[in-house]
């Protein structure tokens, strides 16, 4: 039976002078806090180009400030204004300093980027945006906290989890929608006026004075967001800010598309590109040697300028693979060409590793027309979008897609020699010989690699040397990390986690009061819990993404589905007697056995509904058997609160621990996850009435 908010120990908020009732305030809260972080993630890494490659770098930020949140509910004497203080100033530093970073790369990782740094410098900026994103999330989450003490546990939890499902279907909604962030900033706006801006009870110099704490700073950011919305060149599409530009070069017309401020790509008329850069006809010559292709698979096919290209070739029809729905529309508005409007072409807004894996089409041409994402899924450390189409599976995959006589064949600007050559050895183990590898020479090392179904089926103008002592192995499915140069976790990753971990420690220190680590000591059970329920949702998102698309859509179902599984495990807790927690736990350790025999390659050759099923069971169940284990120790807890906020931070240092995958695979997760669960289950108190021998 839950325990309310009456029991021993509890940490009781002060009053709340609110017109909503409690179960109101509390679904508002955490919508609240899952839409911001949501917003917040989108919208700084938009503006500030580092977060595209540390793209939990805000959400373990925001997990930090839940925590701080949570814990400092119980003993805040006001609401807490500084979040939308935070949050205004963090807008407006931004809008007024935006970061574009240089094509930087060292010697173990590659970052695309664009050509200038403006901005302050990374090391300026990323604790600015981490700290603000902490504080940001510290509001909500205390506004969370608050409710916590006025409800039972598991009621409290449960009305928690459906304001956060609420928060993710309605930013997942926008995103649909392409609406501006002008949206979001009047969402979060509203929210914080309903719940922080008292209309009874109170003075009315103190309501005004409330008011003017909340909507000052708000009103200044939903004036950024406005004129950013506002701006002709700009639109969004649900991975990018994009940004166009009309200009000319030697008469030619040029539309230059820029993502998150890097320039991206270029509409041009196809006989221009082939004229300026023939390098893009190049895997024409070399995959079919005079022939005319007949169907042409494009994946990356962007605006259509590459489409374009494979008309003028000779193309009989292309499917043109684009992941961003609003790249591709711009495309059809103003590519010079209208490739997308000839009765040839027929576009899909898809992944394209899914798309293959959907298809039972056969291709004379399979092109990656330079897939290069310029981010990271959220919530998925290290993944980029285009990760798994460049693995060795992915290229067995187009190999098996190939017409009699037909070839694959990738280009992009590549920059490290070491990275050509583990293109071209990956394709060398995909098909079993070696591909024609064409480099033209300039810093950017653009290369063009072409493998033929057969080696007779590919026409080299010279040989490829071959891998050297130094090139990586191929990218694999269990560990898709393209660009890592090394076996090692990269040093920047090591000191930017290590920071963040110190900046946790103290703040929690400092903002929860010197008793928070003495309130938490007895809930390290939970700690643990979720750290390895952040390594569940990794595996869950990076899994889903390799058997249905990095698509945004596919993120957003599996967002929502561990919500959905976390829910359902509170309501079975709540509504029936469920078994012990030594039965839970083997039930969890069982489900994280499945997912390690039954991997994501298994899946990957059933039809897409069983695959869809069978997946679904393996990933969720071992998150439902966790959170029954949680719901049954939550409930039983003397400090809500404390116990609350221990299972948040754990889930940041879950966010940290992710990146291990850089080293052992994002399968090895699951095993770092038992060893959390493990721990978790030693330090998990022992039934009361037990007598020990």
């Amino acid at each position: 039976m839950a325990v309310d908010s009456s029991t021993p120990g509890q940490v009781s908020a002060p009053r709340w002078h609110s017109p909503l009732g409690v179960r109101t305030r509390l679904v508002a809260s955490s919508a609240l806090m899952l839409f911001l972080e949501l917003a917040l993630i989108r919208w700084t890494g938009s503006n500030v180009v580092h977060l595209s490659y540390f793209s939990n770098f805000v959400l373990l930020g925001s997990f930090l400030g839940i925590g701080i949140g949570i814990l400092r509910s119980g003993r805040a004497k006001r609401l807490p204004y500084y979040s939308p203080v935070m949050l205004g100033l963090l807008v407006a530093v931004i809008a007024w300093k935006p970061v574009t970073v240089d094509r930087g790369s060292s010697s173990s990782v590659i970052y695309f980027t664009s050509l200038n740094t403006t901005g302050p410098p990374v090391w300026v900026i990323l604790p600015i945006v981490f700290v603000a994103a902490a504080v940001v999330l510290a509001g909500p989450a205390e506004l969370v906290g608050r409710c916590f003490a006025e409800l039972p546990r598991l009621t409290a939890y449960r009305y928690d989890l459906i304001g956060s499902l609420i928060g993710i279907v309605g930013f997942t909604g926008l995103s649909f929608l392409g609406a501006p962030p002008i949206w979001w900033g009047v969402i979060v706006t509203l929210s914080f006026v309903v719940l922080m801006v008292p209309r009874q009870q109170q003075k009315a110099t103190a309501t005004a004075l409330s008011a003017a704490l909340v909507l000052t700073p708000l009103l200044v950011m939903v004036g950024v967001l406005f004129h950013e919305s506002t701006q002709p060149e700009n639109s969004w599409s649900p991975y990018y800010k994009v940004q166009t530009k009309d200009s000319e070069f030697q008469g030619v017309p040029l539309l230059t598309i820029t993502v998150n401020g890097v320039p991206h790509q270029q509409a041009i008329p196809a006989a221009s590109r082939l004229q300026w850069e023939p390098q893009y006809g190049m895997p024409y010559e070399r995959a079919v040697a005079g022939k005319q292709p007949g169907n042409v698979l494009i994946i990356g096919a962007g605006s259509g300028t590459d489409v374009a290209i494979a008309l003028s070739k000779g193309a009989k029809h292309v499917d043109a693979v684009e992941i961003d729905p609003r790249i591709r529309d711009i495309g059809r508005e103003r590519n010079p060409d209208k490739s997308y409007q000839d009765p040839r072409v027929t576009s899909h807004i898809d992944d394209g590793r899914a798309f293959l894996s959907r298809t039972d089409k056969k291709y004379d041409l399979i092109l990656l027309a330079l897939p290069d994402s310029l981010t990271l899924v959220n919530g998925a450390s290290s993944l980029r979008l285009e990760s798994y189409l460049f693995t060795q599976q992915a290229f067995e995959s187009a190999r098996d897609h190939l017409a009699p006589g037909g070839a694959f064949a990738m280009y992009n600007y590549y920059r490290e020699t070491w990275l050509i050559d583990r293109l071209a050895s990956t394709a060398q183990a995909a098909f079993g010989h070696k591909p024609c590898v064409d480099k033209v020479g300039d810093d950017l090392q653009q290369a063009v690699v072409t493998v033929g179904l057969t080696e007779a089926d590919q026409s080299c103008g010279s040989t490829w040397a071959g891998a050297t002592a130094i090139t990586p192995p191929p990218a694999t499915d269990n560990r898709p990390f393209l660009y890592l140069f090394t076996d090692r976790i990269p040093s920047l990753y090591l000191i930017t986690l290590g920071l963040i971990l110190v900046a946790g420690i103290i703040g929690v220190g400092i903002a929860g009061g010197g008793s928070s680590y003495r309130r938490m000591r007895p809930y390290a059970d939970l700690f643990l819990l979720g750290a390895g329920f952040m390594l569940l949702e990794t595996k869950s998102i990076t899994g889903f993404a390799l058997l249905f698309g990095t698509t945004w859509v596919v993120n957003a179902i599996v967002f929502a589905g561990v919500l959905v599984a976390v829910l359902a495990a509170v309501e079975v807790t709540r509504r029936f007697k469920t078994p012990p927690l030594k039965v839970m736990y083997v039930v969890l350790f069982g489900g994280l056995l499945l997912s390690w025999v039954f991997p994501d390659s298994w899946l990957l050759s059933m039809p897409v509904g069983p695959r869809a099923l069978v997946a679904v069971l393996i990933a969720f169940l071992p998150i439902f058997a966790a959170n029954v284990i949680f719901a049954k120790r939550f409930t039983d807890t003397a400090d809500g609160t404390a116990s609350f906020g221990a299972n948040l931070l754990g889930a940041m240092l879950g966010g940290c621990l992710e990146y291990a995958a850089l080293i052992i695979g994002f399968d090895g997760l699951l095993i770092v996850a038992a060893l959390l669960y493990a721990g978790a289950f030693l330090l998990s108190p022992k039934p009361a009435g037990v007598l020990r021998t």
